[in-house]
């Protein structure tokens, strides 16, 4: 019997392809699995509650970089992608659990620093820090956040529950995250050719601070449940504005239309893309690591949302066979295109 000597590379399926492509034979067994693979948290049946998890890894080198990160931050910004998951389901996180992989180079008191960031962020979004692992690593730094959420079953929002005509909202602005980290790199490159230079990162504090210290949207979940509205679908933006609308497409079988003129973008990232050179409106639809809410809402929760100074109307879901679209500022019509952070 030959050897099946063929090789694909990771890279031609993409980190959701490769998750579809190893997950696809796996079949749920238990009546009290809701949701697996495929939305922001899995979700699991508990009694009258339900229970929703959601993981996320950050390794050194590929999601932070040491030389610019804080520790701290970057302890807090692991709970908060994580519990951004869990809002991202229309749930309140209640518990996470923190495996570490840390190499010889770091010492007690810089793992006490990621744990204060930890600390900070658990008290802010009221979760408890119940467990986790800790393990030597032959390099670098390795976090893994386990984020546990609950919601009473009627309360939970998918990425597959949008219809043909509902608006398209997102919370905050975009593409400053994107545009903070492209300041730092920048900084880095100057101390990397001449260590005696100080950063100039005067007027950048929050384009630097959406990139360090991302806050999850736990504000706008307390905001559906005053107002009592549940959007059609959600999901959060990690990966850019473009590529979360293609996900919410994909899970709930329409297209989209959004208006370049209506994303919301901060002036200080607007400026500062344009001293980078890059078109302010991609930093919006390609940048990622926003955390922000994108959701889609029945029309006639219009009123709920439209004087909310955190929700911006971005455009509305149109049949499928349309496809996704952006109208531009001069009222063209071009094909978006899912460019965001890839994996792989």
């Amino acid at each position: 019997m030959l050897e099946n000597t063929s090789r694909t590379d990771i890279e031609t399926l993409g980190e959701f392809g490769l998750i579809e492509h190893l997950t696809s034979v796996f079949e749920n067994k238990n009546s009290s699995t809701l949701k697996g693979v495929g939305d922001d948290a899995a979700v699991i049946k508990n009694g009258e509650h339900c229970t929703l998890i959601s993981t996320d890894l950050l390794l050194e080198g590929v999601h932070f970089d040491l030389s610019y990160y804080p520790l701290k931050h970057l302890g807090y910004k692991a709970v908060s992608v994580n519990v951004s998951d869990i809002y991202a389901m229309n749930a309140t996180p209640k518990q996470i659990t923190v495996s570490i992989g840390m190499s010889s180079k770091f010492s007690i008191e810089a793992i006490e620093e990621i744990y204060a960031g930890i600390k900070a962020a658990c008290d802010a979004y009221e979760v408890d820090l119940i467990g986790g692992d800790t393990s030597a690593s032959k390099q670098g730094l390795i976090i893994s956040i386990t984020a546990i959420g609950e919601a009473d079953e009627k309360n939970i929002v998918y990425r597959s529950g949008a219809k043909d005509g509902d608006l398209l909202c997102v919370t905050g602005d975009l593409g400053g995250a994107y545009v903070g980290l492209q300041v730092l790199e920048r900084e880095k490159q100057v101390f990397l050719a001449n260590p005696q230079a100080q950063p100039d990162l005067d007027g950048h504090d929050y384009i630097i601070g959406r990139q360090l210290k991302p806050d999850a949207r736990k504000d706008v979940i307390e905001f559906f449940k005053k107002t009592e509205l549940k959007p059609t679908s959600m999901i959060d933006i990690s990966d850019g504005l473009s590529s979360e609308i293609f996900h919410l497409c994909s899970k709930s079988e329409i297209g989209i239309t959004i208006y370049e003129d209506k994303i919301p973008i901060d002036p200080t990232t607007y400026n500062m893309a344009r001293e980078f050179d890059f078109d302010p409106t991609m930093t919006t639809l390609n940048g990622g690591e926003d955390y922000e809410l994108l959701f889609t809402i029945n029309p006639a929760d219009y009123d709920k949302v439209k004087n909310d100074p955190n929700i911006t109307i971005i455009g509305h879901c149109v049949p499928r066979s349309e496809g996704v679209h952006m109208i531009s500022k001069s009222g063209n019509k071009h094909a978006l295109k899912a460019q965001g952070w890839k994996a792989f």
